[in-house]
């Protein structure tokens, strides 16, 4: 392997001769960030040994890295790095106060790491949409994770938005460390499996049961970290990992060439049109609303150019005749499938109280308003469009697994 050190002097020295050792090449030792981006791009190293401080690790180093394909590995002498590598979204860590053989261990063991317990069949993923106006697209996208949990799935909820990334605030989860972000650069390097995917996200109690959650990124200005083909790689590993994956996607998904000099640079939309095309369903959210309305009726024609209409369910939010007038939910129905030819829509009322709760306490809202219209379309949404007439109880799902263990070992239930 080809290696940029960038660490204390000391320590460069030592670690050097340890890699040589090994049969390891020093193509360079940078002495500041500055220098490690333009190491990187004069050497194209196979691997970056970074020290996790302000001086030698910074964004701009992990964009150089990440562009060109380069792994880089933190090395960690406290806990204030290892915080500061998590807050970058970089989990590949090393204690420098170690001998070589770990730095040997990360350098080969993740790459070839082989899943825990695979998965039988692949996964589905679900990515919600929706158009520009905050129509709810994080609300009904906890909501779906949450239902599919509550049935007894193992579910796994991504945050693939770039332009606001809503789904930590929401659960409040602390969000210092992206993990959709992370998993993608390990995507990226060929390193996930179900093991880092574990490592990295972060489990959110609904009581009786559980999901994964994979933050966002916590500023728009990281978008580059989720490229399309990483986001692709990241989803394709999820299917390994758990039954259902929950993707909030963006609300653009312009593909940018026109407005692009280089067509292969990173797009900024790349991540929510390869969650899109991914996806097994795409659930469509609007606002129902006059404005609401008009612009999920322009954007619902681009959408199903982007993916095919069989994929896309129709989900109208915040139904209220406070904003539509008499008999909303018929007008809404009547609207679009007059000017949409979209028949069949799901509608969910708009339940003020309930969403507020949801928000204040930081919780779904199937936990704080369980009996709320808003949780109940939803609940309905998931049966009916997701898992059909096989939707399963917990209660029932772990009935089956304790009668098939008891089964196995020739008891009785």
């Amino acid at each position: 392997m080809r290696i940029v050190f960038a660490v204390p002097a000391d320590d460069a020295a030592v670690l050097s001769a340890d890699a040589a050792r090994y049969g390891h090449e020093t193509v360079s030792i940078a002495v500041d960030a500055t220098a490690v981006a333009a190491s990187v791009v004069a050497t194209s190293p196979d691997i970056a040994v970074v020290a996790a401080r302000p001086l030698y690790l910074t964004e701009a180093v992990l964009a150089q890295c990440d562009a060109r394909g380069v792994r880089l590995i933190a090395a960690i002498a406290s806990d204030f790095e290892r915080r500061y590598a998590s807050t970058l979204g970089l989990y590949e860590t090393v204690d420098s106060l170690t001998d070589w053989s770990a730095f040997e261990r990360a350098i080969t063991g993740p790459g070839h790491a082989a899943p825990l317990s695979p998965r039988t069949e692949a996964g589905t993923v679900i990515a919600v949409w929706g158009p520009a106006g905050a129509p709810g697209r994080t609300t009904l996208a906890i909501g779906i994770a949450a239902e599919l949990a509550l049935a007894g799935y193992s579910v796994a909820l991504g945050d693939v938005d770039t332009h606001g990334a809503a789904i930590a605030p929401a659960l409040g989860i602390l969000d210092e460390a992206p993990g959709f972000a992370a998993a993608c650069r390990l995507a990226g390097a060929s390193a996930l499996n179900r093991s880092e995917l574990e490592r990295i996200g972060q489990q959110y109690s609904l009581g009786a049961a559980s999901m994964w959650v994979l933050t966002g990124i916590g500023r728009p200005s990281r978008w580059p970290e989720l490229s399309g083909e990483r986001v692709r790689g990241a989803i394709e590993e999820c299917r390994r990992w758990v039954d259902y994956t929950v993707l909030d996607t963006g609300f653009s998904f312009e593909a940018e060439e026109e407005i692009s000099s280089d067509l292969f640079a990173p797009k900024r939309n790349g991540a929510t049109i390869a969650a899109l095309k991914e996806a097994d369903r795409v659930i469509a959210v609007g606002s129902a609303d006059p404005v609401g309305l008009a612009r999920f009726l322009r954007a619902h024609v681009d959408l199903i150019e982007v993916c095919e209409p069989d994929r896309v369910s129709v989900v109208m939010n915040k139904v209220r005749a406070s904003a539509i007038g008499l008999n909303a939910s018929g007008q809404v129905t009547q609207t679009l499938s007059r000017f949409g030819g979209i028949e069949g829509a799901t509608l969910v009322p708009w339940d003020q109280p309930g969403l507020d709760a949801a928000v204040l306490s930081g919780r779904a809202l199937v936990e704080v308003a369980p009996k709320s219209p808003a949780r109940l379309a939803i609940k309905q949404l998931v049966a009916s469009r997701i898992l059909g007439n096989r939707a399963p109880t917990l209660a029932t799902r772990l009935l089956g697994r304790r009668m098939a263990a008891a089964t196995a070992r020739g008891g009785k239930s």
